[in-house]
């Protein structure tokens, strides 16, 4: 009997990991969140990543495109989120014989071993898994030989509170606080432009999204700022420069170098966020006895 393989999220590691399933002469389903494949990917579609389409383009997966007569970019060149979408997952879902296995607007809300409480251990791993999920429909139940998660990170970002948790009065100010990569000087540019902006972490998509707001700087008059850095050495998010193994983030770290140093970016250091309050209509972020207005 062929196994029955639950992959959760239609993304691309996804996609890739119900092409591989299918290879194997199992059985994928896939569980997707969204209302289609590559929902997370639907919301940084002006981002362009810093892999080039070489990296990007499973082998299996492609192999199930040929069939179809797709034709693979050209792998030297870096997409945007919504070239990586148009040209490969959306035929990838559409067009391939996953587009029968992929579940859209199911939302997994459990995950255990059929017929085993939390307490009993024994035979447990032999057990398939039942998965439950929600759907349009209503609660729906699903028993499968073995799990595959891709669900990533996208819905369940990191909070802006120090200690891990969420900072006090985060919650409150949520539709103040853009959690992943806003279109900065396109479509989210009303948002943004002529205010004063802080942008908390100091990893890429941070990187990226000051990067975009410096600029912003330069085209609207009034636009400022702030650099909120739980560590204390900005030089660090600089990244390897030319020396990076994925040349764009090189470029990326290089450039943003260049407009800290030149005081586009108010940087501050060692700020570890405690609590969101308001001062007439600003927001204030606080830190322990120090706050950025």
């Amino acid at each position: 009997m062929n196994k029955t393989v639950a992959v959760i999220g239609a993304g691309p590691v996804g996609l890739a990991a119900a092409a591989h399933v299918m290879e194997r002469g199992m059985y994928p389903v896939v569980l997707e969140a969204g209302t289609a494949a590559g929902h997370a990917i639907r919301q940084w579609k002006h981002v362009q990543l810093f892999s080039p389409w070489e990296y990007n383009v499973d082998k299996a997966a492609a192999r199930l495109l040929s069939a179809t007569g797709w034709n693979s970019p050209d792998p030297h060149v870096y997409p945007t989120g919504a070239e990586l979408l148009e040209q490969y997952l959306d035929p990838l879902a559409t067009r391939t014989p996953l587009a029968d296995l992929i579940r859209t607007s199911s939302h997994v809300t459990a995950i255990s071993r059929f017929g085993f409480d939390k307490a009993k251990t024994k035979g447990r791993d032999l057990a398939p898994f039942e998965i439950r999920y929600q759907n349009g429909k209503g609660p729906e139940v699903l028993r499968v030989d073995a799990v595959i998660d891709t669900s990533g990170t996208w819905s369940s970002p990191n909070p802006a509170g120090a200690s891990g948790l969420p900072a006090i009065g985060e919650g409150e100010f949520s539709d103040r606080i853009a959690y992943a990569m806003p279109d900065i000087r396109g479509a989210d540019r009303h948002r943004y432009a002529g205010k004063t902006v802080a942008v908390l972490g100091a990893g890429h998509s941070a990187i990226g999204t000051l990067t975009e707001l410096a600029r912003l700087r330069d085209e609207a008059p009034g636009t400022e700022v702030v650099w909120l850095l739980r560590g204390s050495d900005p030089a660090k998010a600089f990244g390897g420069g030319a020396n990076d193994k994925l040349a764009a983030r090189g470029e990326l770290g290089a450039a943003f170098a260049e407009l800290v140093a030149a005081g586009k970016i108010h940087v501050e250091p060692g700020f570890g966020v405690t609590h969101l309050t308001t001062s007439g209509d600003r927001m204030r972020i606080g830190a322990g006895s120090s706050s950025c207005g």
